[in-house]
């Protein structure tokens, strides 16, 4: 599985019901379950992100649907990362002539 960190910014409609959004982060829990892919880790932060929420996922087609419907319910924008552990990217650098 790989690993996605994704950046999160509320819409004017997430804000409007912010109170909902430990609500709507227990919904994403289980959309991403249904998805395959399971939600690790969830912070709300201070700053230019309001959320930072990792995933762990099969491939970047399955993030990318899960992203794309998760953004069409309107209440947050995301951006998504890839991201590679100590062992991913030791790997990678062996690779390299």
């Amino acid at each position: 599985m790989a690993t996605y960190i994704v950046l999160t910014n509320f819409t004017d409609q997430g804000i409007r019901t912010v109170k909902d959004t430990t609500k709507r982060a227990a919904a994403v829990r289980e959309m991403a379950k249904k998805c395959g892919i399971e939600m690790k880790d969830v912070y709300w932060t201070l700053g230019s992100y309001d959320l930072v929420v990792t995933f762990e996922a099969p491939d970047d087609a399955t993030i990318t649907a899960f992203g794309l419907s998760l953004g069409a319910q309107g209440n947050v924008r995301t951006q998504t990362l890839r991201a590679f552990s100590t062992d991913e990217m030791s790997g990678i650098l062996s690779k390299m002539p």
